[in-house]
């Protein structure tokens, strides 16, 4: 244990000596994790609409204020033809078409049904979803509160329609905020490209000044060379981890509804996975440069694969299986289900093993590839 000392001492000397690194370390995840958050809202709004209504009566009016109003759309023309709308849409003016043919409220009055056509400008897949959902959802809005007489096929009474009305809850996010998916998504990206990529380098490093020459003739054995190398990295990354939950809670009003002992017990793991599959890249590379292309490879395939951006469950069979295999993808489902569902330990427990299962076989390899000769 005293070897292990010596060699904390160096490498926390190491790292507050370097200035640059400090900087990158706490200082720009702070930043990242304000800034982010704001760009990264699926949350669609001021969708363009153009309008084409050939019926030009009160109906079709009452039905294109409730559009404009709804807060979510942008009237951008209300055209007298198909073709005129057509021509915003490929001019990138408008993102969606609603066609409201002649007679919309004569067959609304008459035979209580009327068909619309609504045409999409599919190019940004999700704008054109999430818009056109909104927009049938207002239609649908709409549809309710017309005050129309279906006449019953059976009787020549004027009778009601029969409805199913649904009241749903939504549970630990009531009004659907983006944010309160997000923010805990990204503090675990940034955490984990901070950690990743500094701890990637940082063996290298020494191959490329020349100390680890020195080191390799000492006695000091390769757990403690490894282990040396971890610590500081940790306590670095739980550092880092209490001022992302203290601008999580600053800036965005969001404090973990779990147990905090829990989440960094979780934490405290995971940058152990982390950090020694860090250390696994740097230990196979000879460059700074080559050590920070292979760990960004697999930054980007953890990030893509973890269930930040796309839901898991809607990945193919091969690729829902790969993603269980990253670390990332765990600790992403754990910070979520402590800080927004308020779940206990014994709801992850499961997640706990997979980490530490990871944990243990990253810095085994790390251990093991490392070669205190040439």
């Amino acid at each position: 244990m005293k070897v292990l000392g010596f060699i904390l001492q160096k490498e926390f000397r190491q790292i507050f000596r370097d200035k640059t690194i400090l900087a990158i370390m706490f200082a720009l995840p702070t930043i990242q994790l304000i800034i982010l958050p704001i760009a990264a809202n699926f949350e669609v709004k001021n969708v363009n609409v153009a309008v084409v209504d050939y019926d030009r009566s009160s109906y079709s009016q009452k039905l294109i204020n409730k559009i404009a109003s709804s807060g979510y759309f942008r009237m951008v023309g209300n055209t007298i033809s198909y073709h005129d709308a057509l021509k915003l849409i490929e001019k990138n003016d408008a993102d969606i078409m609603l066609e409201i043919p002649q007679g919309f409220e004569r067959n609304l009055v008459r035979e209580g049904r009327q068909q619309l056509n609504m045409s999409v400008d599919a190019i940004n897949g999700t704008k054109s979803s999430i818009g056109s959902g909104y927009l049938t959802a207002v239609l649908a809005d709409f549809n309710k509160e017309l005050d129309v007489n279906v006449k019953s096929v059976n009787s020549s009474a004027f009778t009601q329609s029969l409805r199913i009305d649904i009241t749903y809850t939504d549970w630990f996010n009531p009004r659907r905020e983006y944010k309160y998916y997000m923010v805990p998504g990204i503090l675990v990206l940034l955490l984990t490209l901070i950690g990743g990529f500094i701890t990637a380098l940082n063996i290298v490093r020494e191959k490329e000044i020349g100390t680890i020459e020195q080191i390799n003739v000492t006695p000091i054995k390769k757990w403690e060379f490894i282990l040396g190398k971890l610590i500081p990295f940790w306590i670095v990354g739980i550092i880092v981890f209490t001022v992302g939950l203290i601008v999580m809670y600053v800036v965005y009003g969001i404090f973990p509804k779990g147990s905090i002992a829990v989440l960094y017990l979780f934490a405290a793991v995971y940058l152990v996975a982390l950090l020694g599959f860090g250390l696994l890249i740097s230990t196979i590379s000879n460059s700074q440069l080559q050590a920070m292309f292979v760990a960004f490879f697999f930054m980007m395939i953890f990030m893509l694969m973890s269930g930040f951006f796309t839901s898991i469950d809607s990945m193919p069979d091969w690729a829902r299986k790969f993603s269980y295999l990253t670390p990332v993808t765990h600790f992403i489902a754990v910070v979520r289900l402590i800080v927004l569902k308020g779940s206990g330990f014994w709801q992850v427990k499961t997640e706990l093993l997979y980490l530490s299962g990871f944990a243990l076989l990253l810095n085994g390899c790390a251990i093991l590839n490392y070669r205190k000769t040439s």
